[in-house]
This record gives C-alpha cells, structure tokens and sequence, in this order.
C-alpha cells in the first residue's frame, strides 16, 4: 500500500464516519432551531440547515439552483483535489494528509446535499457580543486541511529560498 493511500483511507473513512455519525445524531436528537449550551457563553450545540455556502453564503438562491450550483462545484472541487493528491509525489506526506482533510470534508458536506438537499451544521462557538455562523466536522476537516495546506507550501518556500542562497 503506498504512504499516500495509507494517508488517505484512515483519514477518509474515519472522517467520513464522524460528520455522518454526528449530523445523524444531530438530526435525531435536536429539534431543527434547537440548541443546548455545553460551555455557557462559548460553545453551544445547535441544529440549523445551511442551503447556501460556507457560513450561510448564497443561501438566499433558490433551492433548486443552489442544490444544483453546489453539487456541480462540489464534485468539480472533489475531482480537482484527487488528482492533486494522485499526482503528488509518495514522500509528500504532509501535503497528502492535507488534500485527505480537504477531500474528506468536501464530500462529508457533498454527501449532505446529495441526502438533504442542505447542510446540517451544529457546532455553535461564541465569545461575548462575537458569534461565529455555525459549522459542522466536515467544515472543521476542509479547514485543518487548508492550514496544513498553507505550512506545507510556506515550508516548501522556506526550502528552496534557503537552497538558493550562496
């Protein structure tokens, strides 16, 4: 089995799993509008349906375009992604553990609109007057991913400039 593959399917599986598994519960155990304070002040569980984008972007479209407009995106991000991870080198196991996060996460979310038509977000964090839109564990991975994306690619800079001096 090759590093990357080795990467990919934990990560993958086990993320899958998690978002699924807890936006089921969500859907099961909390009334839609629902929310239970689990750090008062700071963090709460809620159950709300994002039909839009990332915190509720272009959620005023209607439902059909919206379903439409991002399970087209959504699958253009996924295929984009694997072929990134698949054309990556076998030692670039950074890099390849942050497209597994990215790709996980995007289809935790695709799956949703696939089922539902909407995203279940439920992770509520608050901190005074400042209140962050909700988001779920498939939101949590793409963003994991993007910032291990982001040191991967200021590490590899790093490298090369110091490879270039004389």
């Amino acid at each position: 089995m090759s590093r990357k593959v080795a990467i990919l399917a934990p990560v993958l599986l086990a993320g899958l799993l998690l978002d699924q598994a807890s936006k089921v519960l969500v859907l099961q155990l909390l009334p839609l509008g629902g929310q239970v304070p689990l750090i008062d002040g700071f963090f709460n569980l809620v159950h709300i349906h994002n039909k839009g984008a990332a915190f509720g972007l272009l959620s005023g479209w209607s439902a059909n375009l919206a379903r439409w407009f991002f399970l087209t995106t959504t699958t253009m991000v996924v295929a984009v992604l694997g072929f990134l991870w698949y054309r990556l080198p076998e030692d670039r196991w950074p890099a390849a553990l942050a497209y597994s996060l990215i790709l996980t996460g995007a289809l935790g979310n695709l799956v949703d609109r696939i089922r539902l038509g909407e995203v279940v977000d439920f992770l509520d964090v608050c901190w005074g007057r400042y209140h962050w839109p909700a988001f779920n564990v498939a939101d949590s991975l793409v963003c994991v991913g993007a910032g291990v994306l982001v040191w991967v690619i200021f590490s590899e800079e790093k490298r090369v400039n110091a490879s270039n001096t004389v």
